[in-house]
């Protein structure tokens, strides 16, 4: 018996390959982009790696808006950084 698969997504910033759970997702909902810590959201996503440096790269680059086809505002990108400081999963 084999373990449960978990799916692989590719991040904005760095593009490895990378475990869903590993990553935070960014959903566009509406032509509002929002952090989506349930995974579960509907609407155009995009991963980046829980990693400061991803997530600094994917700001510098503007890879939020270019995978999600429109603007990400700057709190998007400061909710994404308080997670990382309080020790997101």
């Amino acid at each position: 018996m084999t373990g449960k698969v978990l799916p692989l997504r590719k991040c904005v910033a760095c593009g490895q390959m990378i475990q869903k759970d590993q990553l935070f997702r960014v959903v566009k909902i509406d032509g509002q982009a929002q952090l989506d810590l349930s995974y579960k959201a509907q609407g155009r996503g995009a991963y980046v790696c829980k990693k400061n440096e991803c997530v600094a790269l994917a700001e510098k680059k503007k890879s939020f808006n270019r995978a999600l086809k429109g603007l990400v505002s700057e709190e998007v990108i400061n909710s994404i950084k308080m997670e990382l400081e309080n020790g997101s999963r």
